[in-house]
């Protein structure tokens, strides 16, 4: 039996230590990608029908070689519909999440001093978070109007005290550090030691954050088009595409709800993936 050259045997182990140094990264790649895909898709995809044009002659149609994953009960092709509600819904759930972290990390950064204002702020965001989530973004959206930014301000209220206690946390555990005491020692002001000292060492756990935030507005805004709020027919979204479909699972018609489901599933899961990575890859904790 042959035994491997010195110079082989050296390449085996650096493509091991690759795939080593690669491993802890496998899942946000594979979450990554997913979502790259379904947003490539929801804007870039062309669609085999129109998603807003039924065919009246193909009604509750079956997944086949001409519509791939069937037809609903108004002659709508549900892939060209499962497609279209990507290039809203995943959009809508990035777009919550962006307003909310650009208020709620200045305003936890904030928090974490020692302002008169700041006991009075807290007593707020607790007082939000007693409300259960849905019910609250349901509410936002019927009053303020069945409109794509609605949905948007929703999330992003829903979102925003999450990250104000985040953010005062982290500022308060990094106070006690010691470059912390370092740079208020040589006579830095405390919005300084804030802003330069704190906050470059906060993003890993907001992004992490972020992450779970965005597969939670997945789930609020499918629930929202559940409920017949944040879209107008016959505009598609996955939401409304499950609420539309369950009146036909009793004649067996499956594809119409299921398809629309898996795809939020799919998404949900891409998030999760990629902030339990990111919380490995970054050393930090969920809170």
């Amino acid at each position: 039996m042959r035994r491997a050259s010195p110079m082989t045997r050296r390449a085996d182990v650096t493509a091991r230590a690759r795939a080593g140094s690669l491993r802890p990264y496998a899942g946000a790649l594979v979450g990554t990608t997913l979502l790259v895909v379904l947003v490539l898709a929801g804007f870039f995809a062309p669609l085999p029908y129109s998603p807003v044009s039924p065919d009246a002659g193909a009604i509750l149609q079956p997944p086949g070689s001409a519509h791939w994953m069937g037809t609903d009960g108004s002659g709508f092709d549900v892939l060209a519909r499962v497609i279209r509600s990507a290039h809203r819904d995943i959009p809508l759930a990035l777009g919550g999440v962006l307003v909310s972290l650009l208020i709620g990390v200045p305003l936890g950064l904030l928090a974490g001093g020692r302002g008169r204002w700041t006991e009075p702020l807290m007593r707020a965001v607790e007082l939000f978070q007693a409300f259960p989530l849905i019910i609250l973004a349901i509410v936002i959206v019927q009053v303020s109007g069945n409109r794509a930014e609605n949905v948007v301000l929703a999330l992003a209220i829903v979102n925003v005290p999450r990250f104000i206690r985040l953010v005062r946390g982290e500022v308060l555990s990094l106070r006690e550090s010691r470059f912390v005491e370092a740079a208020a020692a040589t006579g830095c002001s405390p919005l300084r030691i804030t802003f330069r000292h704190i906050l470059p060492n906060v993003p890993g756990i907001i992004l992490v954050q972020s992450s779970l935030a965005a597969a939670n507005g997945i789930i609020v805004v499918a629930t929202l088009n559940f409920v017949g709020l944040g879209a107008n027919p016959p505009e598609p979204t996955w939401g409304s595409m499950i609420q539309d479909g369950s009146q036909y699972l009793p004649q067996g018609a499956w594809w119409v709800s299921i398809f629309p489901g898996l795809a939020i599933f799919v998404t949900v899961l891409a998030f999760n993936l990629v902030a339990d990575n990111l919380e490995k890859v970054l050393g930090v904790g969920r809170r």
